[in-house]
């Protein structure tokens, strides 16, 4: 097969700068909004049918719908957000630049030029004048990065009956997809005790946080690093004064699990948690398995293995790994749709100061997506 022309294209670079350009915070609404309007009116321009999706308190999801040469086909589904974890203002720091091949600025790893990858791979379909095989939904949501309250249901709803998802957040070190993530649990816990004087009667008081510091024990005790599974417990909160004996204490917990059966045990185990200390008290305020596992199935590893002999015609490699991190692809996975993530181009710097992509890169994804779509 013929190596495509890869070449920068203007309208690729541009879009990428346009996007980074407007700042969008998670929960932002007028920001998130904005960019929103711009995402719909270039998705349009490719050839797409879309709408706007409320989204209360963060602003408006980006739904959809490019015709396949196949109308009856199981459709494709694109994923991708719009929000970042960089508040307003930090563009004037640190603004989008090109240095030595890479692209900088805020939220452009993380998932600007993912989304500008999509686009520019519809954009070329449509004006070239060709379809994907399969009709391709495509759903941009706006509060990605703060766990997806607002747009899971719609994600699970887009994606049933799908015949697979691709994912345009970055790749992992060295341009690799990425064929399985941890899921994600977050908790919030209380721990109640009786207050006293710490100095004239200690004995009638129970400690919340001497009961914390039992229960933070075994709460890492839950890990289980050899399958997977981390426990991290932190921010801590306890007591008033230090000669009062606390009362109350709080304790956030942050659970990773490769699995969803690890994922359930180290829920049901933290629900079951029960006081050390006579007269204390231990309760789940919040909380919850928030993100499922992205597992390597025998179908994820398929659509993967069709992407890396894409890639490879192309005239690049397409390696894969796993991550820690969760993404709105592994609601599709645990539906059963194969999901391939990380397709977004090489870079670095995560939710770090150093954010960037390789410039060169971007060429390459847009014709690997373009490829995916005609051949799925």
């Amino acid at each position: 097969m013929a190596t495509p022309d890869v070449g920068i294209r203007p309208t690729l670079l541009e879009r990428v700068r346009r996007f980074v350009e407007m700042e969008s915070p998670s929960g932002d609404v007028a920001r998130a909004t904005a960019l929103a309007e711009v995402v719909t009116a270039e998705l349009a321009a490719a050839g797409a049918e879309t709408r706007l999706v409320d989204a209360p308190g963060f602003g408006r999801h980006v739904q959809a719908t490019v015709p396949g040469a196949n109308p009856s086909a199981a459709p494709i589904l694109i994923l991708g957000h719009l929000d970042t974890v960089w508040p307003v203002g930090t563009l004037a720091d640190r603004p989008f630049r090109i240095v030595d091949g890479r692209a900088e600025g805020p939220g452009i790893f993380d998932m600007k030029a993912g989304l500008a990858v999509a686009i520019e791979a519809l954009a070329e379909l449509h004006h070239a004048g060709r379809r994907p095989a399969r009709p391709v939904r495509v759903l941009v949501t706006c509060d990605e990065e703060v766990g997806s309250t607002t747009s899971r249901p719609l994600i699970e709803q887009l994606a049933r009956g799908a015949a697979a998802t691709l994912v345009l957040e970055p790749s992992l070190p060295g341009g690799a997809a990425k064929t399985a993530r941890k899921g994600v649990g977050v908790y919030r816990l209380r721990f109640t005790g009786r207050a006293a004087h710490a100095g004239i009667d200690p004995a009638k008081g129970v400690s919340a946080v001497l009961e914390m510091a039992h229960q933070i024990l075994a709460l890492h005790a839950l890990a289980a690093p050899d399958r997977g599974t981390t426990v991290s417990v932190g921010p801590v909160r306890g007591g008033t004064v230090s000669n009062v004996i606390p009362a109350e204490a709080e304790a956030e917990v942050d659970v990773r699990f490769a699995t969803l059966d690890e994922g359930q045990r180290v829920d049901a185990a933290i629900r079951s948690l029960r006081p050390a200390l006579p007269g204390a008290g231990v309760a789940v305020v919040e909380g919850g398995i928030n993100r499922p596992p992205l597992e390597r199935t025998a179908a994820v590893a398929a659509l993967y293995r069709t992407a890396r002999d894409l890639a490879s015609d192309i005239g690049f490699d397409l390696p894969e790994g796993s991550t820690g991190g969760g993404s709105d692809g592994c609601f599709t996975a645990a539906l059963g749709i194969p999901t391939l993530d990380g397709l977004g181009p090489q870079g670095g710097g995560a939710h770090a100061v150093d954010e960037h992509i390789l410039v060169a890169d971007l060429p390459r994804r847009v014709a690997l997506v373009r490829r995916l779509l005609e051949a799925l």
